[in-house]
């Protein structure tokens, strides 16, 4: 609508939040405008548009991720190099994805050997934007990489629900 704020994310984990009506309107032959000065073989990785009441999930390669609020990641002019999304190094591998999400929904995360989890987002620890995160997902082989991560509304288990029923008889 032109009031919002985007929110990007790259590779190197470097995050940058800035108003939408700072990106001009143009035609659909044009090149557009730079929303994030990228160093090196860096690329941008998720992009997200900033809504009242969501968090923010980020993932690292190596299953390390955190929840943080919004209010951690400052509005900047566009076309900046960004601030720090998290502490990505060799034991959490680089940044895969910076979700926006509701603190209701599930994660679902998968890997390049085919495993793919589900988990509740509030089972992940909250934490500051300059913070490692905890070990979400664990690997048997230790090449394995998370590629992917999607947010889905929360399931309720068919255990949860027949232990429920249980009590109540």
């Amino acid at each position: 609508n032109g009031g919002e704020q985007v929110l990007m994310a790259s590779h190197e984990g470097k995050c940058i939040r800035f108003e939408e009506k700072d990106v001009r309107p143009m035609g659909r032959e044009a090149q557009g405008v730079r929303s994030m000065k990228l160093t090196g073989d860096d690329y941008v990785v998720d992009m997200a548009v900033v809504k009242e009441g969501y968090e923010i999930l980020t993932v690292s390669e190596n299953g390390f991720g955190k929840r943080s609020d919004t209010d951690d990641y400052r509005v900047q002019s566009r076309a900046g190099k960004g601030i720090k999304a998290g502490v990505f190094n060799e034991k959490t591998g680089k940044l895969v994805n910076l979700k926006l999400f509701d603190p209701v929904d599930d994660v679902m995360l998968i890997a390049d050997n085919g495993v793919v989890i589900r988990v509740n987002a509030q089972e992940i620890s909250k934490f500051g934007r300059d913070t490692m995160g905890v070990r979400i997902m664990s690997f048997r082989d230790a090449a394995a990489k998370v590629v992917s991560v999607s947010t889905t509304p929360r399931e309720e288990d068919e255990a949860d629900g027949e232990e429920a029923e249980e009590e109540i008889i």
